[in-house]
């Protein structure tokens, strides 16, 4: 079955850097755009950023451009979420997502905080 088990959260201060890691099993992991998604609490989840299945053009929110980057190792079946300069506002769950043709996944994700 499909399985993604995110790992890498914590507690940071503000303006340091974490790098999130989504372990990937139970579908071909070099087929499949990859997605990180978060959710804070009274808010609904929203795409943090994508990365398609060879790599290469990735999209970010708004919110994260510049400060966050996405990436993956297809012989890892992993993907990755650098987030730099991290802000109060990022905190978050955050989620790893792949849409295969039987259904959607989510991991169940990792809590960030931001906190001084």
């Amino acid at each position: 079955q499909v399985q993604l088990v995110e790992s890498g959260g914590g507690l940071v201060q503000p303006g340091g850097s974490l790098r999130l890691s989504c372990a990937a099993s139970g579908f071909t992991f070099s087929s499949y755009t990859m997605s990180w998604y978060r959710q804070a609490p009274g808010k609904e989840r929203e795409l943090v950023a994508a990365i398609p299945s060879a790599g290469g053009y990735t999209n970010y929110g708004e919110s994260v451009k510049g400060r966050f980057t996405i990436s993956r190792d297809n012989a890892k079946r992993t993907v990755y979420l650098q987030m730099n300069s991290l802000k109060p506002e990022d905190t978050a769950v955050y989620y790893c997502r792949v849409l295969v043709p039987r259904g959607d996944y989510w991991g169940q994700g990792t809590q960030v905080t931001v906190s001084s």
